[in-house]
């Protein structure tokens, strides 16, 4: 196999999407999301986290607190990769991460999330 190819095959080859928890091993707490590139959302994490700038401060306060041995990094669903290059991932992503937020219920003293307003 050439470069070219292997770099066309690279390109076909989508990152796995879905559902994940950071979890707190400590006192059970979690924060719940969704991407489409699972990897790369792990990645960003830990490394906003280790470096003290993650945008959810209670999640970075017990980080800084416990250390990064006290959390773990789970997926909880896989989004299934649809035929169609064009596929537009948006709706199938936020349908199963509130899905999740619904059956977990990350909030106040069992997680990191922020309940959103709701609309009436």
């Amino acid at each position: 196999m050439d470069r070219k190819e292997i770099k066309r095959k690279y390109k076909q080859t989508s990152p796995p999407m879905g559902v994940y928890q950071i979890r707190n091993q400590v006192n059970g707490k979690i924060y719940i999301g969704s991407s489409k590139n699972l990897n790369g959302i792990f990645n960003r994490y830990k490394f906003q986290l280790k470096n003290g700038s993650h945008m959810n401060s209670e999640l970075q306060k017990e980080f800084s607190q416990f250390g990064e041995e006290s959390f773990c990094f789970e997926v909880l669903d896989n989004l299934k990769i649809q035929d169609d290059p064009l596929y537009n991932y948006d709706d199938d992503l936020k349908t199963l991460e509130e899905l999740w937020l619904e059956k977990l219920q990350p909030y106040d003293e069992k997680g990191y999330n922020q309940k959103r307003k709701s609309k009436e």
